[in-house]
């Protein structure tokens, strides 16, 4: 697989945790977002990895379930749950985090790491760019305010009835 090069479609924490994970361990990744070209109605700025709706990533205590999946996370080097040390508020026993230092460290590490190549670019057909990028495989991390051509592809190509969140 390391010689392989993945397309990417979304720079959200999936997108992004994806990304670097793959990257990480020597795969080039291709990494496709459109919030720089324009902004759904719930974002803010054109970073990646935006916390639109809440800064708290919830518990940390490994006996709950959110916490236990944090614990998991960093055993694999999440870049999610290194940049929200880095960028950690007062919270209690959540982690939460300064939402706009977050997002900013997210594209800023996602931007410079050498085996990711970020295009801005709003994707319509993931097959097509696949083939553009000279891409083996494409994963498709894209948030529940998906760009209209980019959802009617999943809804033709895919099922409408096996898209419930995207």
């Amino acid at each position: 697989m390391t010689n392989s090069r993945i397309l990417v479609i979304g720079a959200g924490l999936a997108g992004s945790e994806a990304s670097w994970f793959l990257a990480s361990r020597g795969v080039s990744v291709v990494l496709a977002e459109v919030k720089t070209l324009k902004l759904n109605p719930a974002q803010k700025n054109p970073d990646f990895a935006e916390l639109v709706c809440t800064n708290s990533l919830k518990s940390l205590d490994p006996d709950s379930a959110h916490g236990l999946l944090k614990t998991e996370m960093r055993a694999m080097g999440s870049i999610v749950l290194e940049v929200a040390d880095q960028t950690a508020v007062p919270a209690g026993d959540a982690l939460a985090v300064d939402r706009a230092l977050f997002s900013k460290a997210m594209t800023d590490r996602l931007r410079h790491h050498p085996l990711i190549k970020v295009i801005d670019v709003e994707a319509a057909d993931p097959l097509e760019m696949m083939r553009e990028l000279e891409c083996s495989h494409c994963i498709i991390a894209t948030g529940p305010l998906t760009t209209s051509p980019l959802e009617s592809w999943m809804v033709n190509n895919l099922g409408a009835e096996d898209i419930y969140f995207y």
